[in-house]
């Protein structure tokens, strides 16, 4: 069944329109959702609560609170940077890695990949992080100072 999955989802990247939005859509979560478990993690090291957080940012805690707890987030670069700034973080862009440059961006500029299945696995192991942060928000507890187990 799994396979049926890879084999379907690797003839529809032989469409460049799906293809770019495939890959764009899966860089997008996958980067997301690094810098929002990095934020979390600096977070909950501080010992300082979302409620506080959002005092600082002069935010609404259930603003706060949503940010890091839905599994849907897709937060501005300035809303990142203000609670990077909080946390004594700051944002930054760095170039991929060649393999993964020449796997990632030259098929999203050509619209076309050699090997559609590699591709797609590459990127679904790209957003594999997401679920983690998903699952470890949703048994957090009632305070949002606690860590949770892993």
């Amino acid at each position: 069944m799994a396979s049926e999955f890879w084999d379907d989802l690797a003839e529809d990247l032989e469409d460049p329109e799906f293809l770019r939005e495939y890959i764009v859509e899966s860089v997008r979560i996958a980067t997301v959702d690094s810098i929002m478990n990095t934020l979390l993690d600096a977070l909950n090291a501080t010992g300082l609560s979302k409620t506080g957080l959002a005092k600082v940012l002069h935010q609404q805690p259930a603003a706060i609170r949503r940010l890091f707890s839905s599994s849907h987030v897709n937060p501005t670069i300035g809303t990142l940077a203000e609670v990077a700034a909080a946390l004594g973080l700051r944002i930054t862009v760095e170039p991929l890695p060649a393999a993964e440059r020449k796997q990632i961006t030259e098929s999203l500029l050509e619209g076309r990949t050699a090997d559609p299945r590699a591709l797609a696995e590459h990127l679904s192991s790209l957003t594999e992080k997401k679920d983690k942060r998903a699952a470890k928000m949703t048994r957090q507890s009632g305070d949002d100072r606690e860590p949770l187990p892993v």
